[in-house]
């Protein structure tokens, strides 16, 4: 068989290019390359597609979580809860606003935020909690909430891997006080180089982002307050809303594909990524626990088969974190998940037929 990359931007580019091209060649010929027409299209069609009230594309899925944290109030000193097991871009937003990124452990079963360990770690300086749907998989809201409320916390719910995720039938991203997701090439959704989007169900905090994301302006020479440059490309948001119209097909593939790994892995005695009951998770990665990775990955090299780690070095264990006491050893769960986890080949245009040849790669030498 032919080598199976860990994932085919191309193949998904090749089944709408006449769609994309008229969208970039609306830019061009419009010159509108700083927001405009394709930004508009898209911040009112992700609305309708995923769900949520107000919305505004930004410049990518990091500087959205900065600007989610200031317009939640977020500032020098304060303390934000976040898991220990996420991505790096997760955790810079919160040290770049001055407040300090508090670490926390993922529970045993569903590798997600461990509100217990979190509870032990607020103090009077905690001010919002960060829960992440890591994976395409959404975080128990329900939960955090009410976890949030009796701790007087803010929510800024992380949603760069899970558009379209829902629990409990509602759509991510409009449970907290505000949200962010990112349009990264590789995402479920994914830009042609860097986007992505805030949202939130509060007019006032919307009227807010969308000003201060355009150096707080209100007219072209106007400046309300002091803001940034965190805007959406013109092209970004024209090829972005171009691809909307897919996304709830590439996501039911998603799921199939999924389904299809889990019936084949799990009778092996795999443990795979559970979603919670309530959870209609999307799949951005596929992710399975082995005990051998290195033998693993070295087998799939041999046989043109693609695959990723996400994330081998916890948040405790960065660099990045040594001057803020943290090291190895202190999140024995997260921890132990970093060193097993390995992230198979997964794409929408992905066929069964590469997903068994994979599968069967994997099986001859992968142990539990």
């Amino acid at each position: 068989m032919e080598k199976i990359p860990f994932m085919d931007l191309g193949a998904q580019i090749r089944s709408i290019e006449p769609e994309l091209r008229k969208a970039m060649d609306e830019v061009l010929n419009s010159r509108a390359f700083i927001q405009g027409p394709g930004v508009d299209r898209l911040n009112k069609e992700f609305l309708k597609v995923h769900g949520g009230s107000y919305g505004a594309g930004c410049a990518n899925g990091t500087s959205a979580i900065t600007v989610a944290l200031r317009a939640m109030g977020i500032g020098p000193g304060d303390e934000v809860l976040v898991p220990n097991h996420t991505f790096f871009g997760t955790v810079e937003p919160i040290v770049e606003v001055g407040a300090i990124p508090v670490l926390c452990e993922i529970d045993e079963e569903f590798k997600q935020f461990d509100l217990k360990d979190a509870a032990r770690k607020i103090t009077k300086k905690t001010k919002a909690i960060i829960p992440v749907h890591l994976y395409g998989l959404s975080e128990p809201m329900d939960q955090i909430l009410a976890f949030a409320k009796e701790h007087s916390l803010k929510v800024i719910e992380d949603c760069a891997q899970a558009v379209l995720a829902k629990w409990n039938g509602k759509p991510v991203g409009t449970f907290g006080d505000i949200a962010t997701f990112s349009f990264f090439p590789g995402k479920n959704l994914g830009a042609f180089g860097d986007a992505g989007f805030i949202l939130t169900e509060n007019a006032k905090t919307f009227e807010w982002v969308k000003k201060y994301i355009n150096h707080g302006r209100t007219d072209k020479y106007l400046h309300e307050f002091f803001g940034g440059n965190f805007r959406m490309d013109g092209l970004q948001g024209a090829v972005l809303a171009a691809k909307l119209p897919h996304l709830k097909l590439w996501t039911e593939r998603r799921r199939e594909l999924a389904k299809a790994y889990d019936e084949r892995l799990k009778a092996k005695g795999f443990t795979v990524l559970k979603p919670r009951a309530g959870s209609e998770p999307v799949y951005h990665l596929y992710v399975v626990e082995v005990s051998n990775r290195d033998e693993v990955g070295k087998a799939f090299d041999a046989a043109g088969i693609g695959y990723g780690v996400h994330y081998p070095v916890p948040l405790n264990m960065q660099p990045a974190f040594a001057s803020y006491g943290y090291k190895k050893g202190q999140f024995p769960v997260s921890e132990k998940f970093a060193t097993r986890i390995l992230s198979m080949p997964f794409y929408p245009e992905m066929t069964l037929q590469q997903m068994d040849f994979a599968v069967n790669e994997f099986l001859k030498v992968a142990r539990p």
